[in-house]
């Protein structure tokens, strides 16, 4: 096996309640001034106002930023980057899930690398680490607040830009469940099948580790569990904290195993229609792994495996086959949309998006290599 890099936050402070005890680490730091990063919605729940007082109490003046967009823009970035600079902060705050995670690591880099966040388009394209940056998360899903991904939609292209550096990985990622609690129902679905999502990419990828295979597989497991409980029951603390440490298990497979074609085309969907990112996802997942996996059937019976479905009897390809059709019952169980069509893609724009979907898959690991002509069926097979 060739050398490997293992890529994760410095801390990591997790658990029910967890958030007090992962503020009063924030002294070490001697940090003064914060840039809160976050959404309107959690602005006006008073969770901006609530971590403002905290952090006072910890003598941290915070200025807050709440013009993060689900999909964040170019636009967004450089809108909390005139603020940061405003009020001269010296660390950023985000708060909330993969939205302002990945706003907050875009105003965090260039804040320290000038230009604009489109200069930094691809892998590694920064020259000097970004400002302090600890995440906050309010999602079960992303795992934007310990990855190495930060993606941002580039508003004149109207695509999603992945910036794969690690210099945008947050020094601290706080995953307190008890601020999951309040999650709805579409958004725990979503973001949990993105969860899903990363694990199984990062299994199958042509980078996948012994390391990355069993957070993989794990998370699988533990998704599978709690995710079907968390969407009906959004106070049940356990299956809470389970898909609080789930996310974060995937997050460390594809973190460093990378990932595929479902999230290179997902990207476009995104970008194109300001879609949410996860239901894209949960929609290519099955259709993707069933390209994949006259390359990969052998994992994909993992992944069943992982599931809970038996497969001690079954080929490869039939556990691969096992696998695809528990993703789909998983995905129907939690109301995932059925196909693209019932999110309003139009055919005609089938062809740009899956230019759009090669060029941005250059940048993963998927199994296998596509035809612009075979990504293109895989997204009409998902309408």
């Amino acid at each position: 096996m060739a050398a490997t890099t293992f890529y994760i936050p410095s801390i990591n402070i997790m658990g029910t309640n967890c958030l007090n005890d992962a503020l009063n680490n924030l002294r070490e730091y001697g940090l003064q001034r914060a840039l809160i990063v976050t959404d309107s919605m959690l602005a006006k729940l008073g969770m901006a106002a609530q971590l403002q007082s905290a952090l006072e109490s910890r003598d941290i003046q915070s200025f807050v930023f709440d013009g993060t967009h689900p999909n964040p823009t170019t636009g967004n970035v450089q809108a909390g980057l005139a603020l940061l600079r405003q009020h001269n902060c010296d660390c950023v705050i985000s708060l909330g899930g993969g939205s302002p995670h990945d706003c907050a690591k875009g105003i965090a880099l260039v804040a320290t690398n000038g230009g604009k966040i489109n200069d930094y388009e691809g892998v590694d394209r920064s020259k000097h680490p970004q400002l302090p940056m600890i995440a906050i998360n309010t999602t079960a899903g992303t795992a934007s607040e310990m990855t190495r991904f930060c993606i941002i939609t580039d508003e004149e292209r109207h695509i999603k830009m992945a910036i794969v550096d690690k210099h945008v990985t947050p020094i601290m990622s706080v995953n307190d469940s008890a601020l999951m609690a309040g999650m709805p129902k579409s958004l725990t679905a979503a973001t949990g099948m993105d969860a899903l999502t990363h694990a199984v990419e990062a299994y199958v990828s042509t980078a996948a580790t012994p390391i990355t295979d069993a957070c993989a597989l794990k998370a699988v497991t533990m998704i599978c569990k709690a995710l079907p409980v968390a969407v009906e029951q959004g106070g049940n603390e356990q299956a809470r904290e389970d898909m609080a440490y789930a996310q974060f298990l995937a997050g460390m497979a594809f973190n460093n195993a990378s990932l595929g074609y479902v999230h290179a085309m997902a990207h476009q969907l995104g970008g194109f229609y300001d879609l949410p990112h996860g239901v894209c996802n949960a929609v290519l997942l099955p259709h993707v792994q069933k390209f994949n996996s006259t390359a990969a059937a052998g994992r994909l019976r993992d992944v069943a495996e992982a599931m809970g479905v038996e497969v001690k009897n079954m080929s490869e390809q039939e556990g691969a086959q096992a696998c695809i059709k528990e993703i789909q019952k998983l995905a129907s169980k939690v109301n995932i949309p059925t196909g693209l069509r019932h999110l309003n893609v139009k055919k005609e724009d089938i062809h740009e998006l899956a230019a759009n979907a090669l060029k941005d898959a250059c940048g993963f690991t998927n199994p296998i290599q596509a035809t612009h002509a075979e990504i293109m069926a895989i997204y009409l097979a998902a309408m």
